[in-house]
């Protein structure tokens, strides 16, 4: 394959399994997101590509080229990490440089130049690393990594020290530069809407394994799991005796799965009949737990409203009807989980 492949990958440490047996393959040109909390294995499994960490089975190959025994260095792979790594003795053009010593000066005073201007940092060159902010530093640190002309770059939470103004600036920054660059990435986040913002393939993981693998545009529709959807923050899950209360028929045996927004509240006596605890105001409309009955079974969740909905602050129980917007919703096997390991490429 002309891009990257990863075949029943295992690393462990000790007696503990960081990933088990995992397999994905990452065309040239397009980005994949390693998608999981903290402690899925995703940050071990790009480190292992990377030739940082060693290999307890399987195999990584780059372009139909085997990289067991290819050193670190001469991968060609480029790497940025969450806190940049930037050298404090060595001023901004001084960092960027660092990994083109073999151009001429005049070459690397050109490419410096160039890529601080992709990255909005034009005139740089000559700050110290402890004048920058924390968003200055990882443009910087993200220059040095492109500084190569890497042929696959490993980003690994990039953005997760930063502030979400910031994280949102700096996405559309990485996403043009991958754009503009035809670059192919692998990109290790737990933030959803970055995920999703850049990624063309997305890969979620847990316990070192594959929950679902799909395109950005699929994934979302089609977690393929419960434990996936869980982790995307679908919820409640409702039986298809549940689901038929709402009007929407699905197959016995599996669950529908509301999106957060998917449950909207409605005047009572209108929907379903509900209560609702105030939770807080979000962008002009009310957001509330709601919860009810169906026979002995109870459902909760998080329900939206517009202001013409009121709700008192004070109120632990209050009446409302409740609705299910069909288009908020996606039908997953019953049981938390999956059905079985997600493996391969999506294109």
């Amino acid at each position: 394959m002309d891009g990257l492949t990863v075949s029943q990958v295992r690393v462990q440490y000790g007696q503990v399994q960081a990933v088990t047996d995992l397999s994905i393959e990452v065309p040239t040109g397009t980005v994949t997101a390693l998608l999981g909390p903290s402690g899925c294995g995703k940050s071990s499994l790009l480190r292992a590509i990377a030739g940082l960490e060693p290999l307890t089975a399987g195999t990584i190959s780059w372009r139909g080229r085997n990289m067991e025994q290819v050193p670190v260095h001469q991968r060609r792979f480029g790497m940025l990490f969450q806190d940049g790594q930037l050298f404090p003795s060595r001023n901004v053009s001084g960092n960027i440089a660092y990994g083109i010593a073999h151009l001429t000066k005049a070459q690397r005073q050109e490419k410096v130049s160039e890529l601080l201007d992709s990255v909005g940092l034009g005139g740089y060159q000559d700050r110290t690393i402890d004048t920058l902010s924390g968003g200055q530093a990882q443009r910087v640190a993200l220059a040095r990594s492109l500084a190569p002309e890497p042929e696959l770059l490993l980003l690994d939470e990039p953005l997760s020290a930063l502030d979400r103004a910031l994280r949102e600036e700096l996405v559309i920054t990485l996403r043009n530069l991958i754009r503009s660059l035809q670059l192919t990435v692998v990109y290790v986040t737990h933030d959803q809407d970055e995920a999703f913002s850049l990624a063309d393939q997305i890969v979620i993981m847990d316990e070192g394994k594959i929950l679902a693998v799909n395109s950005a545009e699929e994934i979302w529709t089609h977690p393929g799991s419960k434990a996936a959807a869980v982790f995307l923050g679908y919820r409640p899950f409702l039986s298809a005796e549940a689901a038929a209360q709402f009007g929407i028929e699905i197959p016995e045996g599996s669950q529908l799965a509301i999106a957060p927004g998917g449950l909207k509240m409605c005047p009572a006596g209108q929907g379903i009949a509900a209560t609702a605890r105030y939770l807080r105001v979000r962008r002009g409309k009310y957001l509330a737990e709601v919860s009810w009955r169906l026979g002995s079974e109870e459902y909760s969740g998080q329900a939206e409203a517009g202001l013409g909905i009121h709700l008192s602050k004070k109120q632990s129980q209050q009446k409302v009807g409740l609705k299910v917007q069909r288009d908020e919703t996606c039908i997953v096997p019953s049981g938390l989980k999956p059905p079985g390991r997600y493996t391969g490429q999506i294109f």
